[in-house]
């Protein structure tokens, strides 16, 4: 194998699987260690990985945190078309729970349908959204309020969920990867994130396709944790099986059969 022919599936390798090591590289291409070290840096200084102590990490490995306003118009049509799908899982009468995000919060915004139903959340956003619907009882979670995600997050987050059951959880993501699961640059939104899984008779993830093959600083919850996922056309066929193998049902929504 030539050396570019090399590299070109080492970077493969290595965005498929997120991090690896120099050993698992040579041990994948039968090469030296040495001419596995050599080939990282020369990726690196191509700006298409980052080295780390001992092997090297995939760029899609992304700790930084957009804003609630900075993710509000990304992947807009997608996010509206899995608010759609989702609102058709919700009935009359339900108690859920809506994760802040701004795919949540498409749905969110179509919720004054409803007569009966009671949401409990942890966004600053969503009760005032829902301020007019008279047939929607919201229950605000308070405690450490993050001005990056306009969410509350924290211990005493976490203790005020615990003094309640829902339906359905509507939770959000940052980055979901095959492997490591579902995970979100901040630990202590992380820790939140998942007392909502705990606390929740059916878990339903809104993720846009751009989160898939991703991953950040703190883990939330394996795969097989999801009981229902609402994505969009753009999800690859691998992925696709890996959340069959899950068991996770998964629904493909596409962004033009959304009504407008």
């Amino acid at each position: 194998m030539f050396g570019e022919e090399r590299k070109a599936k080492i970077l493969e390798f290595v965005t498929q699987h997120a991090r690896v090591t120099v050993q698992e590289i040579s041990a994948q291409f039968g090469v030296s260690e040495s001419t596995v070290r050599r080939d990282l840096q020369e990726l690196e200084e191509a700006k298409l990985l980052r080295r780390t102590h001992g092997g090297a990490v995939s760029l899609k490995v992304v700790n930084h945190e957009p804003t609630f306003g900075e993710k509000e118009d990304a992947y807009h049509r997608e996010k509206e078309a899995i608010a759609e799908r989702a609102l058709q899982m919700i009935e009359e009468g339900d108690t859920i729970f809506i994760d802040g995000g701004t795919t949540t919060y498409e749905l969110v915004k179509r919720l004054k349908k409803f007569n009966k139903l009671t949401v409990v959340t942890n966004s600053w956003v969503f009760p005032q959204e829902l301020l007019n619907a008279p047939g929607i009882e919201v229950t605000l979670v308070g405690g450490l309020f993050r001005r990056e995600t306009l969410v509350f997050v924290g211990p005493i987050t976490e203790q005020s969920m615990e003094m309640v059951r829902v339906d359905k959880a509507f939770v959000g993501i940052n980055a979901l990867h095959v492997k490591h699961g579902l995970t979100t640059p901040n630990l202590i939104e992380a820790a939140t994130k998942r007392k909502m899984y705990e606390i929740a008779e059916e878990v339903i993830l809104l993720c846009d396709s751009s989160k898939f093959g991703n991953v950040t600083f703190a883990k939330v919850a394996d795969l097989t944790e999801i009981d229902k996922l609402i994505t969009d056309s753009g999800v690859c066929e691998s992925v696709l099986s890996e959340l069959a193998r899950a068991e996770v049902d998964t629904y493909i929504e596409k962004p033009q059969e959304v009504l407008r």
